[in-house]
Protein backbone atom coordinates (compact mmCIF):
# COMPACT_ATOMS: atom_id res chain seq x y z
CA UNK A 1 0.00 0.00 0.00
CA UNK A 2 3.24 2.52 0.92
CA UNK A 3 4.07 1.83 -2.61
CA UNK A 4 1.28 2.62 -4.26
CA UNK A 5 0.68 5.29 -1.96
CA UNK A 6 3.94 7.09 -3.11
CA UNK A 7 3.90 5.96 -6.99
CA UNK A 8 -0.68 7.87 -6.94
CA UNK A 9 1.81 11.20 -4.85
CA UNK A 10 4.33 11.01 -8.21
CA UNK A 11 1.76 10.52 -10.81
CA UNK A 12 -0.24 13.76 -8.93
CA UNK A 13 3.25 15.82 -8.82
CA UNK A 14 4.37 15.29 -12.42
CA UNK A 15 0.47 16.27 -13.49
CA UNK A 16 0.70 18.83 -11.98
CA UNK A 17 4.24 20.23 -13.06
CA UNK A 18 2.70 19.25 -16.81
CA UNK A 19 0.09 21.58 -16.27
CA UNK A 20 2.21 24.41 -14.98
CA UNK A 21 3.85 24.07 -18.13
CA UNK A 22 1.68 23.35 -20.40
CA UNK A 23 -0.63 26.31 -19.08
CA UNK A 24 3.02 28.41 -19.83
CA UNK A 25 3.19 27.53 -23.55
CA UNK A 26 0.68 29.92 -24.81
CA UNK A 27 2.50 32.67 -22.93
CA UNK A 28 5.61 31.88 -24.95
CA UNK A 29 4.33 31.15 -27.57
CA UNK A 30 2.87 34.50 -28.52
CA UNK A 31 6.30 36.15 -26.77
CA UNK A 32 7.93 33.84 -29.38
CA UNK A 33 5.88 35.41 -32.49
CA UNK A 34 6.01 39.62 -30.73
CA UNK A 35 8.99 40.11 -33.39
CA UNK A 36 7.57 38.73 -36.64
CA UNK A 37 5.66 40.66 -39.15
CA UNK A 38 3.43 40.07 -42.24
CA UNK A 39 3.87 42.13 -45.09
CA UNK A 40 0.55 43.57 -45.71
CA UNK A 41 0.85 46.77 -47.76
CA UNK A 42 2.43 47.69 -51.36
CA UNK A 43 2.49 50.74 -52.93
CA UNK A 44 4.32 52.51 -55.83
CA UNK A 45 4.10 56.25 -56.83
CA UNK A 46 6.20 58.01 -59.38
CA UNK A 47 7.68 61.34 -56.96
CA UNK A 48 9.96 64.27 -57.46
CA UNK A 49 12.77 64.66 -55.38
CA UNK A 50 15.01 67.69 -55.39
CA UNK A 51 14.29 67.84 -58.83
CA UNK A 52 15.03 64.53 -59.72
CA UNK A 53 12.69 62.10 -60.70
CA UNK A 54 11.88 59.28 -58.99
CA UNK A 55 9.61 55.25 -58.07
CA UNK A 56 8.62 55.17 -54.87
CA UNK A 57 7.83 51.92 -53.45
CA UNK A 58 6.32 51.36 -50.10
CA UNK A 59 6.18 48.07 -48.53
CA UNK A 60 4.13 47.76 -44.98
CA UNK A 61 3.86 45.12 -42.38
CA UNK A 62 2.23 44.29 -39.35
CA UNK A 63 4.00 45.42 -36.16
CA UNK A 64 6.62 48.34 -34.98
CA UNK A 65 9.08 49.97 -37.68
CA UNK A 66 10.96 46.99 -39.77
CA UNK A 67 14.51 45.84 -40.18
CA UNK A 68 16.03 44.84 -42.62
CA UNK A 69 19.84 44.56 -44.57
CA UNK A 70 20.44 45.61 -48.00
CA UNK A 71 22.63 44.10 -50.95
CA UNK A 72 23.29 45.22 -54.23
CA UNK A 73 23.79 42.87 -57.60
CA UNK A 74 24.95 44.47 -60.71
CA UNK A 75 26.40 40.97 -62.76
CA UNK A 76 23.27 38.58 -63.77
CA UNK A 77 20.82 41.46 -62.96
CA UNK A 78 20.65 44.74 -61.45
CA UNK A 79 19.03 44.37 -58.07
CA UNK A 80 18.81 45.51 -54.62
CA UNK A 81 17.65 42.31 -52.29
CA UNK A 82 16.33 43.51 -48.99
CA UNK A 83 16.38 40.94 -46.07
CA UNK A 84 14.02 40.95 -43.55
CA UNK A 85 14.25 38.72 -40.50
CA UNK A 86 11.06 37.29 -38.59
CA UNK A 87 8.96 38.49 -41.65
CA UNK A 88 6.09 36.33 -43.85
CA UNK A 89 5.03 37.49 -46.83
CA UNK A 90 1.59 37.47 -45.79
CA UNK A 91 -0.55 38.88 -48.56
CA UNK A 92 1.49 40.49 -50.64
CA UNK A 93 2.01 38.89 -54.10
CA UNK A 94 5.24 36.85 -54.40
CA UNK A 95 5.67 38.90 -58.50
CA UNK A 96 4.77 42.37 -59.19
CA UNK A 97 5.90 43.37 -63.04
CA UNK A 98 6.53 46.78 -63.36
CA UNK A 99 6.54 48.85 -66.52
CA UNK A 100 7.57 52.62 -65.50
CA UNK A 101 11.51 52.34 -66.86
CA UNK A 102 13.13 52.54 -63.68
CA UNK A 103 12.11 49.22 -61.66
CA UNK A 104 11.33 45.77 -64.35
CA UNK A 105 9.90 43.31 -61.38
CA UNK A 106 9.81 43.02 -57.56
CA UNK A 107 9.98 39.26 -56.33
CA UNK A 108 9.66 38.07 -52.58
CA UNK A 109 10.24 34.86 -51.19
CA UNK A 110 10.30 33.85 -48.02
CA UNK A 111 13.42 31.75 -46.45
CA UNK A 112 13.02 30.35 -43.57
CA UNK A 113 11.76 33.10 -40.94
CA UNK A 114 12.94 35.73 -42.89
CA UNK A 115 11.84 37.32 -46.49
CA UNK A 116 13.50 38.58 -49.06
CA UNK A 117 12.71 41.55 -51.37
CA UNK A 118 14.18 41.59 -54.85
CA UNK A 119 13.98 44.63 -56.59
CA UNK A 120 14.96 44.50 -60.46
CA UNK A 121 16.34 47.63 -61.58
CA UNK A 122 16.39 48.89 -65.17
CA UNK A 123 19.38 50.90 -64.38
CA UNK A 124 23.12 49.83 -62.73
CA UNK A 125 23.02 49.73 -59.13
CA UNK A 126 24.70 52.94 -57.65
CA UNK A 127 25.56 54.66 -54.41
CA UNK A 128 23.24 57.12 -55.59
CA UNK A 129 20.55 55.35 -58.07
CA UNK A 130 18.42 54.64 -54.44
CA UNK A 131 17.62 55.47 -51.19
CA UNK A 132 15.92 53.29 -48.40
CA UNK A 133 14.25 54.43 -45.48
CA UNK A 134 11.70 53.47 -42.12
CA UNK A 135 8.75 55.08 -41.53
CA UNK A 136 6.19 54.21 -38.59
CA UNK A 137 2.72 53.58 -38.71
CA UNK A 138 0.66 56.71 -39.92
CA UNK A 139 -3.24 55.76 -38.89
CA UNK A 140 -4.88 58.97 -40.08
CA UNK A 141 -3.55 57.91 -43.88
CA UNK A 142 -4.34 54.30 -43.11
CA UNK A 143 -0.74 52.93 -43.91
CA UNK A 144 1.28 50.28 -41.36
CA UNK A 145 4.84 50.78 -40.61
CA UNK A 146 6.82 50.09 -43.60
CA UNK A 147 10.12 50.33 -45.76
CA UNK A 148 10.38 53.09 -48.20
CA UNK A 149 12.67 52.95 -51.29
CA UNK A 150 12.70 54.99 -53.84
CA UNK A 151 14.96 54.73 -57.06
CA UNK A 152 16.35 57.52 -59.05
CA UNK A 153 16.47 58.40 -62.60
CA UNK A 154 19.62 58.26 -63.76
CA UNK A 155 21.01 61.92 -64.06
CA UNK A 156 21.03 62.89 -68.09
CA UNK A 157 24.35 64.88 -69.25
CA UNK A 158 24.17 68.55 -69.02
CA UNK A 159 20.79 68.85 -66.85
CA UNK A 160 22.74 70.95 -64.71
CA UNK A 161 22.43 68.01 -61.89
CA UNK A 162 26.46 67.62 -61.79
CA UNK A 163 28.73 69.57 -59.50
CA UNK A 164 32.70 68.04 -58.74
CA UNK A 165 33.31 70.97 -56.57
CA UNK A 166 35.89 73.73 -56.49
CA UNK A 167 39.05 71.86 -57.05
CA UNK A 168 39.16 71.21 -60.56
CA UNK A 169 38.82 75.59 -61.52
CA UNK A 170 41.45 76.57 -63.50
CA UNK A 171 43.61 73.10 -64.07
CA UNK A 172 44.44 72.07 -67.51
CA UNK A 173 43.52 68.68 -67.85
CA UNK A 174 44.80 66.06 -70.88
CA UNK A 175 41.89 63.78 -71.67
CA UNK A 176 42.63 60.91 -74.04
CA UNK A 177 40.28 58.92 -75.94
CA UNK A 178 42.04 55.53 -76.67
CA UNK A 179 42.30 53.98 -80.19
CA UNK A 180 40.47 56.22 -83.09
CA UNK A 181 41.08 56.56 -86.60
CA UNK A 182 42.20 53.05 -88.72
CA UNK A 183 42.80 51.61 -85.31
CA UNK A 184 39.05 50.38 -83.97
CA UNK A 185 40.48 48.98 -80.74
CA UNK A 186 38.89 46.27 -79.35
CA UNK A 187 35.37 44.87 -81.12
CA UNK A 188 32.39 43.46 -78.81
CA UNK A 189 30.59 40.43 -79.84
CA UNK A 190 27.80 43.09 -81.51
CA UNK A 191 30.22 45.65 -83.25
CA UNK A 192 30.77 47.84 -80.38
CA UNK A 193 33.94 49.18 -81.14
CA UNK A 194 36.33 50.24 -78.12
CA UNK A 195 37.37 54.05 -80.12
CA UNK A 196 33.76 54.66 -80.27
CA UNK A 197 32.98 54.26 -76.61
CA UNK A 198 36.66 55.68 -75.64
CA UNK A 199 35.41 58.93 -77.66
CA UNK A 200 31.86 59.20 -75.72
CA UNK A 201 32.92 59.32 -72.97
CA UNK A 202 36.14 61.45 -73.41
CA UNK A 203 33.40 63.73 -74.61
CA UNK A 204 31.44 63.57 -71.54
CA UNK A 205 34.21 64.20 -69.10
CA UNK A 206 35.41 67.27 -71.62
CA UNK A 207 32.01 68.37 -70.84
CA UNK A 208 31.45 68.05 -67.30
CA UNK A 209 35.52 69.06 -66.50
CA UNK A 210 34.55 72.52 -68.35
CA UNK A 211 31.52 73.09 -66.32
CA UNK A 212 33.31 72.87 -63.30
CA UNK A 213 35.77 75.75 -64.87
CA UNK A 214 38.48 73.13 -65.96
CA UNK A 215 40.74 73.93 -68.97
CA UNK A 216 40.63 70.51 -70.76
CA UNK A 217 42.60 69.39 -73.89
CA UNK A 218 41.86 66.16 -75.53
CA UNK A 219 43.90 64.10 -77.97
CA UNK A 220 40.98 63.82 -80.04
CA UNK A 221 37.16 64.86 -80.31
CA UNK A 222 36.89 62.75 -83.65
CA UNK A 223 37.09 59.45 -85.09
CA UNK A 224 40.50 59.79 -85.84
CA UNK A 225 44.13 58.64 -85.82
CA UNK A 226 46.27 61.84 -83.51
CA UNK A 227 49.71 61.12 -85.82
CA UNK A 228 48.40 60.01 -89.18
CA UNK A 229 46.40 57.31 -90.80
CA UNK A 230 48.13 53.81 -90.17
CA UNK A 231 50.87 54.87 -88.50
CA UNK A 232 52.70 52.81 -86.18
CA UNK A 233 51.83 52.26 -83.10
CA UNK A 234 54.88 53.94 -80.80
CA UNK A 235 54.11 57.17 -83.74
CA UNK A 236 50.23 57.18 -82.61
CA UNK A 237 51.40 56.92 -78.85
CA UNK A 238 53.88 59.09 -78.80
CA UNK A 239 51.77 61.99 -80.56
CA UNK A 240 48.80 61.50 -77.32
CA UNK A 241 51.79 61.95 -74.83
CA UNK A 242 53.15 64.92 -77.23
CA UNK A 243 50.10 66.84 -76.62
CA UNK A 244 49.97 66.78 -72.96
CA UNK A 245 54.17 67.54 -72.62
CA UNK A 246 53.42 70.91 -74.58
CA UNK A 247 51.66 72.22 -72.33
CA UNK A 248 53.83 73.15 -69.02
CA UNK A 249 50.21 73.83 -66.96
CA UNK A 250 48.91 70.04 -67.80
CA UNK A 251 47.87 68.78 -64.25
CA UNK A 252 46.75 65.63 -65.33
CA UNK A 253 47.13 62.81 -68.09
CA UNK A 254 43.86 60.49 -68.66
CA UNK A 255 43.67 58.05 -71.51
CA UNK A 256 40.34 56.22 -71.65
CA UNK A 257 40.03 52.06 -72.89
CA UNK A 258 37.73 49.29 -73.02
CA UNK A 259 39.32 46.07 -71.94
CA UNK A 260 38.95 43.02 -74.24
CA UNK A 261 39.64 39.20 -73.61
CA UNK A 262 39.24 35.93 -75.75
CA UNK A 263 36.88 34.39 -73.07
CA UNK A 264 33.48 36.72 -73.07
CA UNK A 265 33.24 35.18 -69.29
CA UNK A 266 36.31 38.51 -67.93
CA UNK A 267 34.62 41.35 -66.28
CA UNK A 268 35.06 43.88 -64.73
CA UNK A 269 37.14 47.48 -64.66
CA UNK A 270 40.26 48.76 -63.41
CA UNK A 271 42.67 51.54 -63.29
CA UNK A 272 46.23 51.52 -63.99
CA UNK A 273 49.49 53.79 -63.23
CA UNK A 274 53.18 53.76 -63.98
CA UNK A 275 55.13 51.98 -61.07
CA UNK A 276 57.58 54.41 -58.93
CA UNK A 277 54.58 57.36 -59.95
CA UNK A 278 53.42 57.84 -56.00
CA UNK A 279 50.84 60.94 -57.82
CA UNK A 280 50.15 58.41 -60.33
CA UNK A 281 49.04 55.88 -58.28
CA UNK A 282 47.11 58.20 -55.89
CA UNK A 283 45.16 59.73 -59.22
CA UNK A 284 44.29 55.61 -60.65
CA UNK A 285 43.18 55.11 -56.91
CA UNK A 286 40.84 57.85 -56.54
CA UNK A 287 39.56 56.96 -60.07
CA UNK A 288 38.95 53.27 -59.39
CA UNK A 289 37.07 53.86 -56.29
CA UNK A 290 34.33 56.43 -58.17
CA UNK A 291 34.06 54.10 -60.93
CA UNK A 292 33.45 51.07 -58.82
CA UNK A 293 31.13 53.11 -56.96
CA UNK A 294 29.17 54.34 -59.82
CA UNK A 295 29.72 51.65 -62.49
CA UNK A 296 29.15 48.92 -60.40
CA UNK A 297 31.11 46.08 -62.12
CA UNK A 298 33.66 43.78 -60.41
CA UNK A 299 36.36 45.55 -59.73
CA UNK A 300 40.03 44.21 -60.72
CA UNK A 301 41.89 46.43 -58.53
CA UNK A 302 44.42 49.67 -58.84
CA UNK A 303 47.95 48.10 -60.86
CA UNK A 304 50.58 49.07 -62.28
CA UNK A 305 51.11 48.78 -66.05
CA UNK A 306 54.54 49.62 -68.84
CA UNK A 307 51.97 51.71 -70.62
CA UNK A 308 53.74 54.08 -73.34
CA UNK A 309 51.72 56.77 -72.58
CA UNK A 310 51.98 56.25 -68.78
CA UNK A 311 55.91 55.98 -69.13
CA UNK A 312 56.12 59.20 -71.65
CA UNK A 313 53.92 61.88 -69.98
CA UNK A 314 55.62 64.73 -67.93
CA UNK A 315 52.70 64.87 -64.95
CA UNK A 316 51.06 62.33 -63.14
CA UNK A 317 48.78 59.47 -65.42
CA UNK A 318 46.71 57.18 -65.26
CA UNK A 319 45.06 55.27 -67.77
CA UNK A 320 41.44 53.38 -66.95
CA UNK A 321 39.98 50.21 -68.47
CA UNK A 322 35.97 51.33 -68.15
CA UNK A 323 34.53 47.20 -68.91
CA UNK A 324 35.10 44.85 -71.00
CA UNK A 325 33.75 45.30 -74.23
CA UNK A 326 34.42 41.46 -74.94
CA UNK A 327 31.87 40.66 -72.22
CA UNK A 328 27.77 41.15 -74.29
CA UNK A 329 26.53 42.20 -70.84
CA UNK A 330 29.45 44.47 -70.46
CA UNK A 331 29.23 45.92 -74.17
CA UNK A 332 25.52 46.75 -74.48
CA UNK A 333 26.28 48.77 -70.47
CA UNK A 334 28.86 50.47 -72.61
CA UNK A 335 27.24 51.20 -75.44
CA UNK A 336 24.34 53.02 -73.31
CA UNK A 337 24.45 56.81 -73.15
CA UNK A 338 22.96 56.48 -69.42
CA UNK A 339 25.82 54.29 -68.62
CA UNK A 340 28.89 56.82 -70.46
CA UNK A 341 27.14 59.18 -68.04
CA UNK A 342 27.45 57.21 -65.20
CA UNK A 343 31.40 56.78 -65.82
CA UNK A 344 31.97 60.42 -66.71
CA UNK A 345 30.44 61.34 -63.15
CA UNK A 346 32.75 59.02 -61.36
CA UNK A 347 35.73 59.97 -63.62
CA UNK A 348 35.22 63.92 -62.74
CA UNK A 349 34.54 62.90 -58.73
CA UNK A 350 37.79 61.11 -59.09
CA UNK A 351 39.48 64.35 -60.86
CA UNK A 352 38.43 66.53 -58.07
CA UNK A 353 39.18 64.03 -55.73
CA UNK A 354 43.06 64.66 -56.59
CA UNK A 355 43.06 68.19 -56.39
CA UNK A 356 41.39 68.71 -52.83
Amino acid sequence: MNNVFRWARLVGVLVTLAAFFLGMLPNGAEAARADEHKLNYFQTSRVKIAGRNALRIEIGMTGDEPRYTVTTHNYLRQELVLNLPHTQRGRVKSYIPMTNGLANQVRITEAGSSTQIAVELANPVTSDSYRISTMPAERRLKKPARIVLEIFEPYKDGDGSFSAGPGIKGKTIVVDAGHGGSDSGAVGPTGVMEKTVTLSVAKKVQKLLTQSGARVIMTRTRDVDVYAPNATGKQELQARCDVANRDRRTALFLSIHCNAFSSPSANGMETYYSAGSGKGQRFATLLNQELAKSGGLFNRGVKTANYYVLRHTNMPASLIELAFVTNYREEQLLRSEAYQNKLAAAIVRGIARYFK
